[in-house]
């Protein structure tokens, strides 16, 4: 399960997607010095040229947070060894996209992240500079987006199945396990040159990039923002290399201490709950497809979408519907409540027969264009896993999946569970990230932790956890939702800027509110 997208942005730019997903239903029936040398510890004379290369930037645009509006930056590449015990062999390229300080007293950077792992950053520096285009944020950082390693426009990058693939389930975004295509060490090798690449895609190899990053942009100290996967990458960083390490907001965190079955467990648990509280919300409005009583919603949900187990639904587009299909179309909306209007009215218009409601959530959700074609994200995100998560055996994997379908049973598509096999089988490399992880740093600077009282993707005890675990500040925030930093909150916006121009941490026991659906 991908922790964040930027795909997934909630409230404004959310409404505008949405509109945008809506018009895809009709259609159917989119440089400076380096500051440092190598920190101690790394491999001194041989990363040198890396840390001390020159960043060549040209003019570029991308989309900014409403989708029409057109952010003006800088784009370029900065060059890091594909394998830091090897740096004087394969080279990778990472794909960076600056947005300069407006103002003329600029702190430095803020690099940001927005999740997945294996969803590319250079759109998200975009997206966080429109909807800070009012803030001081953007007058004393350059806001600073990159593709990690195998995303994006970095190279290489992932590209491991066919977009007919894709659309025949391979990386459905809701389900543990799926067969019927190569094996995924397989299908990604030959993508990024090989087997060898695939073992250098992990978390601690992106914060080595990322430190290099920091010396070729001429910081002296990191300034960070991360969101979902990126609160790990952020902490990663922080326990590789405390000593350069200025400030880290990390916004829907990620517990360190959780194991990939853990986390799993409570990943599933939290969409039942949202699901639940969809139901409510829907039950609230009348008429609701999945009835009046939520207590009995998830009965109701299963009734209407069990059927296309075994019979797809034909859509007007010419495409299959499948249940699998509709799981990843519920999950993408249950990622904000600011979607849950759409989803009543695509379930709505299931139960009459038309699923393009359900297809565009599915395609927008993985990352399909109305033209067919897939970016990486889910598989990059696939892959970066294999070096990050534990392994399962197939025996393991099917108590997972079970215990994960116990937990959010309107997920259950009532079929036996089978034992298949990891999809990390055959990975050159063992896993490298390791739980926990960033604990026990000494001389950390403080930090801020954001963290969403009913966060459905990483739960709040998640960030309480990260936040003790860093010895740093936890800002909390009560609303439905997965992270907050493209919300538009005032409140969560000011103790961001706070925090990151003046080092100052909200007060113990602070928070702020999201506004609630309709708000």
């Amino acid at each position: 399960m991908s922790e964040q997208s930027p795909r997934r942005a909630p409230r404004r730019r959310l409404h505008a997607i949405l509109a945008a997903v809506v018009s895809v239903v009709f259609v159917a029936t989119a440089c400076t010095p380096a500051a440092s040398s190598p920190s101690e510890g790394s491999e001194g004379a041989e990363l040198e040229r890396f840390y001390g290369q020159q960043l060549d930037l040209e003019p570029c645009e991308l989309r900014g947070y409403i989708p029409e509006n057109v952010i003006e930056g800088e784009c370029g590449h900065v060059e890091v060894p594909l394998d830091y015990e090897n740096p004087d062999a394969a080279l990778a390229q990472i794909a960076v996209f600056r947005v300069p300080a407006r103002g003329d007293d600029p702190i430095g950077s803020l690099v940001v992240n927005p999740g997945g792992p294996g969803f590319p950053g250079v759109g998200y520096a975009a997206q966080l500079a429109d909807v800070w285009i009012d803030n001081a944020l953007t007058e004393r950082f350059d806001i600073v987006g990159f593709d990690p390693r195998g995303t994006g426009a970095t190279v290489p990058a992932l590209d491991c199945y066919s977009d007919a693939e894709r659309d025949a389930g391979a990386g459905s975004a809701s389900q543990l396990s799926y067969s019927g295509v190569r094996p995924l060490v397989e299908a990604c090798a030959e993508s990024v040159g090989g087997q060898e690449a695939l073992a250098h895609l992990g978390t601690r190899d992106v914060a080595r990039d990322m430190d290099i990053m920091r010396a070729v942009l001429g910081d002296s100290a990191l300034s960070f923002a991360g969101s979902s996967y990126g609160t790990r990458l952020g902490a990663v960083y922080a326990e590789m290399f405390p000593e350069n390490v200025r400030a880290l907001v990390l916004d829907g965190a990620l517990d360190p201490h959780a194991t990939t079955l853990e986390r799993r467990e409570q990943q599933w648990a939290g969409f039942q709950k949202s699901f639940e509280q969809f139901a409510a919300f829907c039950a609230q409005q009348g008429a609701c497809v999945i009835g009046g009583d939520p207590a009995a919603a998830t009965e109701e949900y299963q009734r209407l979408t069990r059927p296309l187990v075994d019979s797809p639904l034909m859509t007007a587009s010419g495409r299959e519907l499948t249940f699998a299909d509709v799981s990843d179309a519920m999950v993408t909306g249950l990622y904000s409540s600011a979607t849950w209007p759409v989803m009543s009215q695509g379930l709505s218009e299931l139960a009459q027969g038309d699923g393009a409601i359900m297809l565009a959530l599915r395609d927008f959700y993985l990352g399909r264009s109305p033209e067919g074609a897939y970016d990486n994200g889910t598989e990059a995100t696939l892959a970066i896993n294999c070096l990050d998560e534990d392994r399962f055996t197939a025996a393991e994997l099917a108590g997972l999946e079970r215990a994960a379908l116990d937990a959010a049973p309107f997920l259950d598509p009532g079929t036996p569970v089978r034992e298949t096999s990891d999809l990390c089988e055959g990975w050159p490399v063992e896993p490298t990230l390791g739980f926990p992880y960033a604990d026990g740093i000494r001389n950390l600077p403080p930090t801020l932790t954001v963290s969403v009282t009913g966060d459905p993707v990483t739960p709040h005890a998640g960030g309480i956890r990260l936040a003790e675990t860093l010895g740093g500040s936890l800002l909390t925030v009560v609303g439905d939702q997965h992270g907050t930093l493209l919300a538009a909150n005032e409140c969560v916006e000011a103790a961001v800027e706070a925090y990151l121009i003046n080092l100052e941490v909200p007060d113990r026991d602070a928070e702020c509110a999201l506004a609630p659906v309709g708000g």
